[in-house]
């Protein structure tokens, strides 16, 4: 197991200062006679210091994201040569499940799995009418599809971290698959099992609309990452936008609007104006989303010969172009309710998006492109603007 540290300039044996990484929490950390203690906060140093009892080297830093681009990962190893352990390796069935269940919990991005399952479940209840169309066995239909959902966005996470493992040890170490948690037939085995998953349960409920997105899901994914002829579309800022389109704007929403429409309410496949809506909204949503993405990851997609948007164009005019295409997005979401013939669809549209836009502007002119932990906030907030819409599009009338 590897660990986050990185070894300081200017400092000399006996005493080992070792830098952290921002984010690290300290465990009970025992070594060969020595114990690391904290001395401070935010890139601090810990300090080697005396320790009497008899202790097999047992050192592991855990980190938690953002990190700062000027922070290095460095296998340290102690002066009696042994590299570090956790102390709290014991072998036990109960640590090795408990961890490999923390790591997979950040292997598949539960921030983004979540936001698919809201948009998701907010645009199966679009097509609903009447409230008599709220049965139990509605209800039940409506979680089915959600099993073939998160398998395919597992996939989705699954094949990028698989294909970038390389890369995420420069932008993302603290991934399970860089930082060396799971190992890569781990991370392919899960991709597979995700892929032949989500279609199987795909088919099973029998829906054409929800077959043809898992379908068009498993195709997107693969191209956006795999390293194959023709493909690894990540590459090329515009294709890696429609790629963002497509999985966070349209298929976690038209496929299971029309399976809901047609197969559990019984009605026949229409599009709506709130259909419409949260399509274009969405859309514009996730290319800004595309874009700020790759925000901290430039050094590492450079260095690998990625050239992201931000990469090409640098991180201060892809940030602004972003919250400009945001700004747009919420005018026209105001105007749309301005529109409206109903005073309570018009009034919470026109004012729920106004206040989100003042909040999105709060925000922007407070980030600090320099600092990466700023950066990832503000991309954060984001997916926070994502989950506020598909409440906010049940009043679209």
């Amino acid at each position: 197991m590897k660990k986050f540290l990185r070894l300081a300039t200017g400092v000399h044996a006996p005493d080992i200062y070792l830098l952290t990484l921002l984010g690290s929490k300290l465990l009970s950390i025992p070594s060969h006679n020595r114990v690391i203690a904290l001395l401070g906060e935010r890139k601090s140093c810990f300090k080697c210091l005396p320790f009497q009892a008899s202790l097999q080297n047992t050192i592991l830093m855990y980190n938690t994201p953002p990190f700062n681009n000027n922070d290095c990962v460095t296998v340290v190893t102690l002066q009696d040569g042994h590299a570090s352990k956790s102390e709290d390796e014991d072998g036990s069935p109960k640590n090795v499940f408990l961890k490999n269940l923390n790591a997979l919990y950040r292997f598949i991005y539960p921030y983004a799995c979540f936001g698919v399952l809201i948009a998701t479940t907010s645009n199966s209840l679009l097509p609903v009418e009447k409230l008599a169309d709220l049965t139990p066995t509605f209800f039940i239909g409506l979680l089915k599809p959600l099993v073939p959902l998160v398998l395919m966005h597992i996939y989705g996470v699954a094949v990028n971290q698989v294909a970038d493992v390389e890369i995420d040890k420069v932008n993302k170490p603290y991934m399970p698959l860089a930082s060396g948690e799971f190992s890569m037939e781990t991370g392919i085995a899960i991709t597979w099992i995700s892929a032949l998953m989500s279609l199987a349960s795909a088919i099973m409920l029998q829906s054409p609309p929800l077959v043809l997105g898992v379908i068009a899901w498993l195709f997107i994914s693969t191209a956006y990452s795999a390293q194959l002829p023709f493909l690894r579309w990540k590459g090329n800022s515009f294709l890696a936008a429609v790629c963002m389109v497509f999985m966070c704007g349209l298929l976690p929403q038209v496929p299971f609007f029309f399976h809901v429409q047609k197969y559990l309410l019984g009605r026949p496949m229409e599009i709506t104006k709130p259909l419409m809506f949260a399509s274009a909204f969405m859309t514009c949503l996730s290319v800004a989303i595309a874009f700020v993405k790759d925000l901290h990851d430039v050094e590492g997609d450079r260095e690998h010969g990625i050239q992201t948007l931000s990469v090409m164009l640098g991180k201060e005019k892809v940030f602004w172009l972003s919250v400009y295409m945001l700004s747009t997005a919420y005018g026209a979401a105001v105007l749309v309710g301005a529109s409206s013939s109903f005073l309570l669809s018009k009034l919470v549209t026109i004012i729920g998006h106004a206040t989100l836009l003042l909040f999105l502007w709060h925000r922007a002119r407070n980030v600090d492109l320099s600092n990466n932990e700023s950066i990832f906030s503000f991309y954060m907030f984001i997916w926070q603007l994502y989950y506020a819409e598909y409440l906010l599009i049940h009043f679209v009338r």
